[in-house]
């Protein structure tokens, strides 16, 4: 009556599933060999060993590479063979940089919405001062 209330640990049947024991895999795969190689010799291609194909049934076998080997990459020496000519000064004249002496530019106006206008003298700055005012 009070096993009801009992949890299901103190039960007797097991629900485990059990590993089967791997009989017929040698077997079948003895087989599977001799038609394997029957194709492969029909075909031309080279035939395996019986640990070639259980290797290669289980997706771990790995072939041996057949063909030309893939060629050294090639290291260029010309660098080292064709010195340049130059001290490594530089071959040119450096461009002057533009500096501003201050004395074109009278200041900075505000024409349309945040528009800066540079204001070269007294006339452009009473044209901008009209224009904003209508």
């Amino acid at each position: 009556m009070s096993m009801h209330l009992m949890s299901p640990a103190f039960t007797t049947t097991s629900t485990r599933k059990r590993k089967g024991a791997n009989k017929g895999v040698t077997g079948k795969y003895a087989q599977d060999l001799v038609e394997h190689n029957k194709q492969m010799k029909r075909i031309g291609v080279k035939t395996k060993t019986f640990d070639e194909y259980v290797l290669y049934r289980q997706g771990k076998y790995k072939p041996v590479l057949r063909g030309t080997p893939m060629p050294e990459p090639y290291v260029s020496t010309h660098r080292e063979l064709y010195k340049s000519g130059g001290t490594g000064v530089g071959v040119g004249f450096k461009k002057e940089e533009n500096t501003y002496t201050g004395t074109l530019i009278k200041g900075i106006a505000t024409m349309h919405k945040s528009n800066a206008v540079p204001v070269i003298d007294q006339k452009q700055m009473e044209e901008i001062s009209r224009m904003r005012r209508g």
